[in-house]
């Protein structure tokens, strides 16, 4: 009996190490693979932003059509971000990275199916997420039947965000790009202070630039120029409208533009991503002020922060905690500060932080053999996005650098990649070991059960006719 259950405990470790190898060997071997990619490192797309593309394309498709069919949008609470803003985002955020991933194909001279082809019916399926009604119904609430002329920043420049990529791609100009760009761009330029509300008497300036980013990106496929109407809206960003340490400021009121809340580090890398778009020496300025007051480099980590060291939203909120824009906050590093962070390093040339951050972001995302990241997986909303953390990640790791912004080189893995590593591979071969220790004890007690029971079969009994058999025992010699 003693056998068997050695056995039986032999057969758990067998398994035990079989779901290691697929939650902590082949990750850790896939993110090495990863992090010898010089993408991750200079311009260029990694393979691994490529890989998460093809492997979400057919679960985004059955997404974002399942959605739509289902006027998923109209069951959204009206103040309820994740499931009214996170839904946009993810398929903005799918339309980006694939014409990123083109555009690379494409420059690179790649073989094989081009990005788009093998992804057309979910860069549709994206495009009629961001025009179908029911997911306008939350603004439409807010707004009523004018939503889409009457303020509402954040949700018109997403859907620019979304359509100008979704042009790039296939060449089919919807109506509402041309519409939103002009009519957007009007309302902007003729607002007193150059701001308007995302929601009723809720306004984020730090929306409001990534806005005018944006619609100067939609200009490049609609032929159009609104570099005087950019250049007119720095008055929103630039003197008495930024903040203490020279930033444009998270939230304000108006009509008077005060300052409600200063500059967080989810808002402004979320604008750097677009800034140089807008005007590339300010974008250079304000990189700078981001990397004093918010860049934290730590043994185990480097990273933006959520909230200004030693500033008031710091002490108020505290180092450890979770914010719905935010996400989690640890050590105060923030997690969407960073992530957008990436985005933001890559497009103003900042390498030495691009890297940091995308391998990073590579060790953590925890890619197992399935396709699945677990880490960005469990971020996102399982009812509502639960492939926004991925896709996010894909968009994130090929933002390419604006045109003529000098580019700063990489420097060393930061500790929290190697932190990543130890775990993978260590773990790993503690259970190997142990697993393997086991199964050597259970085979030799295989044996000795053997011998016990079949000496002469073991090939381990005395010889016939020997004294101990005979039972007598030859004398001890003495000296």
């Amino acid at each position: 009996m003693k056998t068997i259950a050695k056995w039986g405990e032999c057969a758990v470790w067998i398994g035990l190490s079989g779901l290691v190898a697929w939650f902590f060997l082949l990750p850790g071997v896939q993110v090495v693979r990863d992090l010898d990619d010089p993408a991750l490192s200079g311009p260029g797309v990694p393979e691994r932003a490529g890989d998460m593309h093809r492997e979400l394309t057919p679960r985004f498709e059955r997404w974002a059509r399942e959605r739509v069919e289902r006027a998923r949008g109209e069951e959204a609470a009206l103040l309820d971000v994740i499931a009214t803003e996170w839904p946009l985002f993810t398929a903005v955020f799918y339309l980006m990275s694939t014409e990123q991933l083109q555009d690379d194909w494409e420059a690179r001279g790649r073989e094989g199916e081009a990005p788009l082809a093998e992804s057309r019916g979910a860069v549709d399926a994206a495009r009629d997420l961001l025009l179908d009604p029911s997911h306008h119904s939350w603004v439409a609430r807010h707004w009523g039947e004018g939503y889409l002329h009457e303020e509402n920043v954040f949700f018109r420049s997403l859907l620019i965000a979304g359509l100008t990529s979704h042009a790039r791609l296939t060449g089919e100009v919807h109506p509402l790009l041309r519409d939103q760009v002009e009519t957007l761009a009007a309302d902007l330029d003729a607002a007193p202070l150059g701001l308007l509300h995302d929601y009723p008497g809720e306004c984020y300036p730090i929306d409001v630039l990534a806005a005018v980013g944006i619609l100067r990106r939609a200009d490049a496929v609609l032929g159009t120029d609104h570099s005087a109407f950019a250049a007119r809206s720095l008055r929103a960003f630039a003197g008495e409208r930024a903040d203490a340490l020279g930033l444009v400021p998270y939230r304000v009121s108006l009509p008077d533009g005060e300052i409600v809340q200063p500059a967080r580090g989810v808002g402004t890398s979320w604008t750097l991503v677009f800034a140089p778009h807008l005007d590339a020496e300010e974008a250079e300025r304000w990189y700078g002020l981001h990397e004093r007051h918010f860049w934290q480099e730590r043994v185990w980590a480097s990273g933006f922060r959520e909230f200004a060291d030693g500033g008031e939203l710091a002490r108020g909120y505290g180092e450890w905690t979770w914010e719905v824009d935010a996400g989690p906050i640890v050590g105060g590093f923030g997690t969407a500060a960073s992530a957008f962070g990436l985005g933001a390093a890559r497009a103003n040339g900042r390498f030495d932080h691009a890297y940091a951050l995308s391998t990073e972001m590579v060790a953590t995302s925890w890619p197992l053999p399935d396709g699945t990241h677990l880490f960005p997986r469990g971020i996102s909303s399982a009812a509502d996005a639960p492939l926004l953390g991925e896709v996010a990640i894909t968009y994130f790791l090929g933002v390419p650098p604006a045109p003529g912004v000098p580019h700063v080189p990489a420097g060393s893995l930061p500790g929290l990649v190697w932190l990543s590593l130890a775990i993978y591979f260590g773990l790993s071969g503690l259970v190997f070991g142990l697993a393997f220790w086991r199964l050597r004890r259970a085979t030799s007690l295989g044996r000795s059960f053997l011998v016990a029971e079949h000496p002469s079969e073991a090939g381990g009994g005395p010889a016939e006719g020997s004294n101990e058999v005979a039972g007598a025992r030859e004398p001890a010699r003495s000296r």
